[in-house]
């Protein structure tokens, strides 16, 4: 069993011993040091938490013990039951709450499940926010309601039809222009809560053509859950045989979106972000963000039209981060993650399919055409497993003197630009690893390029 503790929340496997898997002692226990956090924040004021989870098993369960437990701390609940992450994050405002809890993994398998934790923007709280709510779950410092001060639960599910109203009213949401071109899209939802979501915004859209795959949101995931090539054979497989323009598969919590062509190919999970920003950028110039793991083609796509583009440390903070310090239009990372903060600052699969396919219906093109028409990057990922002795920091250090000839990126890591070509190095925070990511314009070329790299690494070790 396995259970991690990060500043973004907890997440681990049902079941097992205390503090060793997400077993309904961690989840209470984690949910009122979060509460507490909030109270401690929030002092003399009422309190209010918004709560939505996706479709996994555990899903019903861990939900029951969080709200109870929120409730317990005299902090009033709204229950938006099966949703997804972005729906949540859009919710936070809306309801005037001061936090959020999505209740997922992700992308990881059905025995994972996890509390991701938000703040009053129904944004992901920050590193030293989660700093503090880790040190409250140490120290079990909980002092909770006595009963006239219960909190209370609301139960509501508008929440669906306000996310989707929400992105309708974007001024770049051209619905006229989806419902001329008549698409006729597959959709896998791997049977979680983008099978309620996707179907219900498609068809708001004017989307009348839909095959659903795996859309009955019961949290038995037919394919390992994360969007990736080996794992989209059905979809692809389906939009051959039914003749589709696009699939559109999604991750558990709909933040991550990818997308498969007419003819069954991948369009690449890194070039969802590329064309959503294409059409962004082609009505409304400006900065773009991704992380520095992320393809080069966004960067290319944004200094074509001499905009800054910006690259951000890993993780969805840092590029929100970044993003509002340039004011950047348009941003997310390469896993499909869109983020658009005309709606909100959180990745979201929803406005990333109502921009995708508005984009599409302007270009008058099929999906694989679309594809072709950016630059053609292909990443690499590797990794070097360490000694426990070794000095990651001090390879790192090393390998950014060899390239100071170079563009050296030290912000989160090393990332050297060579050409048109880079390589990220990464540390990781938990073990002897040099993660080890690069980029070119083939799979060849790009694998290559880590190869040479790593040599360099072990030459140093």
């Amino acid at each position: 069993m396995t259970l991690i503790k990060s500043i973004s929340g907890i997440r681990g496997t049902i079941g097992g011993k205390v503090d060793q898997g997400l077993t309904p002692i961690d989840a209470v226990k984690f949910a009122a040091a979060y509460g507490t956090w909030l109270k401690n924040r929030n002092e003399g004021q009422a309190l209010k938490v918004v709560i939505g989870r996706d479709a996994r098993i555990s899903g019903q369960m861990i939900s029951d013990l969080v709200v109870s437990t929120l409730v317990g701390l005299g902090i009033d609940v709204i229950n938006l039951g099966l949703s997804t992450t972005p729906t949540v994050e859009v919710a936070v405002p809306l309801e005037k709450a001061q936090g959020g809890i999505i209740l997922t993994a992700s992308h990881n398998p059905k025995q994972w499940n996890a509390l991701k934790l938000l703040n009053e923007k129904g944004e992901f709280i920050s590193g030293s926010d989660g700093e503090e709510v880790l040190a409250i779950a140490e120290k079990e410092a909980f002092d909770f309601a006595e009963v006239d001060d219960l909190g209370k639960v609301t139960i509501d599910d508008s929440y669906l039809q306000k996310h989707i109203d929400a992105i309708l009213a974007l001024p770049l949401v051209d619905k006229k222009a989806i419902e001329a071109a008549n698409f006729s899209i597959v959709v896998d939802a791997v049977n979680s809560t983008g099978g309620i979501f996707v179907p219900a915004l498609l068809k708001a859209l004017g989307v009348n053509q839909i095959t659903e795959l795996y859309c009955d949101p019961t949290g038995h995931f037919p394919h390992n859950p994360e969007p990736l090539p080996e794992h989209l054979t059905d979809l692809s497989n389906k939009i051959k045989e039914v003749g589709a323009d696009v699939g559109i598969t999604v991750d558990p919590d709909v933040d991550r979106l990818a997308l498969v062509c007419e003819d069954g190919s991948m369009f690449g999970e890194e070039y969802t972000l590329v064309a959503v920003a294409d059409y962004v950028l082609t009505h409304t110039p400006g900065a773009t963000v991704s992380n520095l793991s992320s393809t080069r083609a966004l960067r290319d796509v944004t200094e074509s039209r001499g905009l800054l583009y910006s690259a951000a440390a890993v993780g969805e903070v840092n590029v929100v981060t970044k993003m509002k310090e340039t004011n950047a239009v348009i941003g997310g990372e390469g896993n499909g993650g869109v983020i658009y903060p005309e709606l909100h600052y959180g990745r979201d699969s929803l406005v990333g399919i109502a921009l995708f396919l508005s984009h599409l219906a302007h270009k008058k093109m099929t999906v694989s055409q679309l594809r072709d028409s950016y630059p053609k990057y292909t990443i690499s990922k590797n990794k070097i497993e360490l000694t426990p002795d070794i000095d990651v920091d001090h390879l790192l250090m090393h390998m950014t003197i060899n390239y100071a000839h170079e563009e050296v990126d030290t912000t989160d890591g090393v990332k050297i630009y060579i050409g048109k070509e880079w390589v990220h190095l990464r540390k990781s925070n938990t073990e002897p690893i040099i993660r080890i990511y690069s980029e070119s314009e083939n799979e060849q070329k790009a694998n290559e390029l880590a190869e040479r790299i790593i040599l360099e690494i072990k030459a140093l070790v």
